[in-house]
């Protein structure tokens, strides 16, 4: 169950970085897990954590990836491929664009409210309802719908701003 749980994240977050990803949700699922194999001292009080956690590790491989593939298209990164992979086209460079942004505000925002990043984490990228969050958090539905509309303006000014 927590595989196919998992495997949905993973397909949510392809979905959200647009036409500019060319892998495949097992794989973004696989190398998040092996992302996560390789930390130390990582502990999960509960299951909704867990899939935060996962959610983070498979949003900053979609931004790494599409960091790399713009650098190749600037020609900062040459490289021959043989496996036919074309260069994502502009429409798709955007989304890439966009993403990354996100990224860069999800991980400012970190370093102020960890919470209201876990938060956006959680119901942005890995789907829970902010009732579902109340319930893991053990706080009221009120509590997270306020931390939610302060976790948006925090992003809107930190996306505005870059």
């Amino acid at each position: 169950m927590l595989y196919a749980e998992l495997h949905r994240i993973a397909e949510s977050n392809l979905r959200r970085a647009g036409s500019s990803i060319t892998l495949g949700a097992t794989t973004l699922l696989h190398e998040a897990y092996l992302n996560m194999v390789g930390r130390k001292n990582v502990d999960f009080p509960d299951e909704a954590r867990f899939l935060g956690y996962a959610s983070r590790a498979m949003r900053g491989l979609v931004i790494d990836y599409t960091r790399r593939r713009r650098a190749k298209k600037r020609g900062r990164e040459l490289e021959i491929t043989l496996d036919g992979d074309e260069l994502p086209s502009q429409e798709s460079m955007q989304d890439a664009r966009e993403l990354e942004a996100l990224g860069d505000a999800l991980d400012e925002l970190a370093g102020l409210e960890p919470s209201l990043a876990e938060l956006v984490d959680m119901h942005f990228f890995c789907g829970f309802t902010l009732v579902e969050i109340a319930t893991f958090r053990k706080v009221s539905e009120r509590t997270v719908r306020r931390d939610w509309r302060k976790a948006r303006l925090l992003l809107h000014r930190n996306l505005l701003g870059s």
